[in-house]
């Protein structure tokens, strides 16, 4: 890894003391009842402000913008739509051959929303995408002049002011594995979320769901009272994690109830409190223990050694931009609905076109259960540069009259966030250089699309290429996004000083560590064992 020591200002000091410190880890479990802030801030002593909301994302790799400043890369480059046709195109399903669930990018996606959040910057800056002529999806009447909608991310704008200081984008949420998609990274929500009645108990609607949002507080999807509302703005995305979310509001309320039981005395902040602290925990060990294991095979991610307040643990671009963008690839044509007997529920499958800001779903058929049950049961699709039409060609109205292409979008933001080509990225992660496609993929079908779509493979966008690679043994991913995801949730681990291995002991810890999800899930629902233990391997 010796030329990402080199890498730019942010870097260098995150790698060097990630890989060279050592005899800096503390392993004191003093101040246990410190409680995390909840915008992050004052994890890190040395850096109150490592992790915090607001802050900017981390270069594990130089920038690359066109101007070397800020300026999107586009001369001699395929529109992001032409590679996402030539190369991203899925024809038939190919489910992945480890059994992975549906689970895997499910919880990757939970986790991702308690880790990192870049908005859009306001006002505009748009960087529209531009459409080829005729595509069938987006210009059928063959105009030439249709664009898919591209807004710039935001960022810190004492950045991108010349050469030596390149556009550098934020992070709006806590960095840090706390939950904060469950609780909030700012005061106002974490408020609204709570019923603040001396309980410790967090807000549901009717059936033990999650509140609405009649406070109108941010949301993705407009302040509409018919959306829910968590921690994150996210939560009504779609289905499957609307579930989670629900589910992990409920586990906060089990476990409050049951501690107000055994300790009466306490009050309703310091009950909030334990609670918040206790379902941080779980997110961790579950991350750690079951998701990471499978994601990128056993043994990638080594045993915990303390905590180093030398290690940066916020969240790297290219990680953010790219490499966990990978459960992109996994998803499947719909969401499977099961009964407890897993036959499929009378309301049927839930085509993933239908998912995607629906609570009614929930409210009107069947509440979370069948969703939790039928993402056990499904075999994820093969992590590999093809995208389902659901999200590569998700149409506004009929063909023609606009859309999204998920596929797209992810090649123009790392364009937008001037990530460095594929073979650059790898270069500077200490990996070979490629020199052919053949040296890429051994699917003769990959290398066809990738040489169609870019001639060189000095050209390929980093989250293509990423997703082209032939997959590391017993994982589900390729060298490069294999490296990278196994050196943040490292990162994240190591340098958090509320870590539960560090913050936890007795018999807390010990159940926080034999915990699985599927735990979670059978005491905050009517599921039994017709759910697997492992609910990230189909069985």
């Amino acid at each position: 890894m010796m030329n990402i020591l080199a890498c730019f200002r942010f870097a260098l000091p995150l790698l060097l003391i990630g890989f060279l410190v050592v005899g800096c880890h503390e392993d004191s479990n003093s101040n246990n009842d410190e409680t995390r802030s909840i915008d992050g801030s004052g994890n890190n002593l040395q850096d109150p402000l490592m992790g915090a909301t607001f802050i900017e994302l981390l270069r594990l790799v130089f920038s690359d913008y066109a101007d070397g400043i800020s300026e999107i890369p586009e001369a001699g480059l395929p529109s992001a739509r032409v590679v996402s046709n030539i190369v991203s195109s899925q024809d038939e399903l190919i489910p992945n051959t480890l059994n992975a669930s549906d689970y895997v990018w499910q919880w990757g996606q939970f986790v991702d929303h308690d880790i990192d959040l870049t908005d859009g910057v306001n006002p505009p800056e748009p960087a529209d995408i531009p459409v080829p002529a005729g595509d069938p999806f987006f210009d059928p009447l063959d105009t030439g002049t249709q664009v898919i909608a591209f807004n710039r991310s935001v960022f810190d704008t004492s950045t991108g002011t010349g050469i030596d200081n390149p556009r550098q984008q934020i992070n709006k949420i806590t960095a840090w594995i706390d939950a904060s998609n469950v609780y909030g990274s700012d005061v106002e929500r974490a408020i609204a979320l709570r019923t603040n009645d001396g309980t410790g108990r967090l807000n549901t609607s009717a059936g033990d769901l999650l509140p609405f949002n009649t406070e109108g507080l941010p949301n993705d999807g407009g302040p509409d009272p018919s959306l829910f509302l968590a921690g994150d703005v996210r939560s009504n995305e779609q289905v499957g994690l609307t579930s989670m979310h629900t589910l992990f509001v409920r586990e906060h309320n089990r476990y409050v109830e049951e501690l107000a039981a055994e300790r009466p005395g306490l009050s309703g902040d310091r009950l909030y409190e334990r609670g918040r602290r206790f379902v941080g925990a779980l997110m961790q060990a579950i991350t750690y223990n079951e998701f990471l294991p499978a994601l990128l095979g056993e043994g990638t991610i080594p045993a915990y050694n303390g905590y180093n307040p030398n290690v940066n643990a916020s969240i790297a671009n290219i990680f953010s931009a790219a490499a966990y963008r990978f459960g992109h690839s996994m998803l499947s044509p719909e969401i499977l609905r099961l009964d407890q007997n897993l036959n499929v529920i009378p309301e049927g499958n839930l085509p993933l076109l239908d998912a995607f800001f629906t609570p009614e779903t929930i409210t009107d058929e069947g509440g979370i259960d069948p969703i939790l049950r039928g993402l056990a049961k499904q075999i994820t699709q093969r992590v590999d540069p093809f995208i389902i039409d659901a999200v590569r060609n998700f149409l506004f109205g009929p063909p023609g009259s606009g859309g999204l292409d998920l596929a797209a979008l992810n090649i123009q933001r790392g364009r937008d966030h001037g990530l460095p080509k594929y073979n650059d990225t790898r270069e500077q992660m200490g990996l070979t250089r490629v020199e052919s496609f053949q040296d890429i993929s051994s699917d003769p079908e990959i290398q066809m699309r990738l040489e169609d779509a870019f001639g060189n493979v000095d050209d390929i966008d980093i989250w293509t290429g990423g997703l082209s690679e032939d997959l590391v043994p017993g994982s589900h991913l390729g060298e490069v996004f294999h490296l990278i995801i196994k050196i943040q949730f490292e990162f994240l681990r190591d340098g958090d000083r509320f870590w539960y291995e560090r913050k936890l002991s007795g018999a807390e810890l010990q159940e926080v560590q034999v915990t699985q999800l599927s735990d979670v899930i059978r005491r905050n629902t009517s599921i039994g064992f017709e759910l697997q233990d492992n609910v990230f391997l189909v069985p």
